[in-house]
């Protein structure tokens, strides 16, 4: 039961904040900022915000700076419209995982193309 519940609270505040970053922040500043998971803590009293910032060097730092700078701000906006006991505290970190796992499999072609025509992969068992 309080895993249902902790699923829900978390889906809640991933749109929450999104709604309220995207209101707040232009994209020409910040970069495009989304929201790509949420970590709560078991008590729901803090959350970690992994994001992600599509844009430029300078907008990708500006918009984690922005985050960090308007913390309270947002989670005012959450509390607002997401209503909790204690609105959770948030922790904005820079999700990584799309472009290393784009490197991933950028690594895997490479490796592919270079692969004699014989030792590729071989078709299902016959």
């Amino acid at each position: 039961m309080l895993n249902l519940r902790h699923e829900r609270v978390r889906e809640l505040l991933k749109r929450a904040i999104g709604e309220a970053v995207r209101r707040e922040f232009h994209v020409n500043d910040v970069g495009l900022i989304t929201v790509n998971d949420i970590d709560m803590g078991g008590d729901l009293k803090s959350a970690v915000v992994f994001i992600s910032i599509l844009g430029n060097a300078d907008q990708q730092k500006r918009g984690l700076q922005v985050l960090h700078e308007h913390r309270t701000r947002i989670q005012g906006l959450v509390a607002k419209s997401v209503v909790l006991k204690y609105t959770p505290t948030l922790k904005f970190i820079v999700d990584d995982s799309l472009s290393r796992g784009n490197r991933v499999m950028q690594i895997i072609e490479e490796i592919e193309k270079t692969l004699p025509a014989d030792t590729a992969q071989p078709d299902d068992h016959e």
